[in-house]
């Protein structure tokens, strides 16, 4: 995630600091690690109106849950905005407050993940194995 970070914001002079927002770090690590069901977060968010449409539908499919992208679709009320709902899905720059990981194809398979397949993969796992736990 660093090297994203340093890739999006090439020019910047990036310094870690593990100290100022400590309750958020410690949040999404124990959402990482399923400690954690959700993520309440400030966010500044930027997209067109119909990404954040988007986005908000998806921070309300459940933990432990997943929708397809025609059944968002149809959440935001325009069934027919299928792919626009993907690349809106693909356009997500903040994984997990937004969980578009918990978007798949009408048949179920993963469909892509702009974090890589493999993670998307793992996340569903772990909220699958939390919900079954708990």
């Amino acid at each position: 995630l660093e090297h994203i970070l340093i890739k999006e914001f090439h020019q910047a002079h990036i310094i870690r600091d593990d100290h100022t927002h400590k309750e958020w770090i410690q949040a999404i690590l124990d959402f990482i690690v399923g400690d954690q069901t959700h993520l309440d977060l400030p966010l500044d968010v930027r997209g067109t109106a119909f990404q954040k449409q988007v986005w908000q539908a998806l921070q309300k499919i459940p933990y432990g849950e997943t929708r397809t992208y025609t059944d968002v679709a149809c959440d935001i009320a325009k069934p027919q905005a299928v792919r626009a709902v993907g690349n809106a899905c693909g356009a997500n720059a903040i994984a997990l407050i937004v969980p578009c990981h918990r978007v798949l194809r009408s048949d179920g398979s993963l469909g892509g993940y702009h974090w890589g397949i493999e993670r998307k993969q793992k996340l569903l796992i772990q909220e699958l194995e939390r919900t079954v736990r708990d």
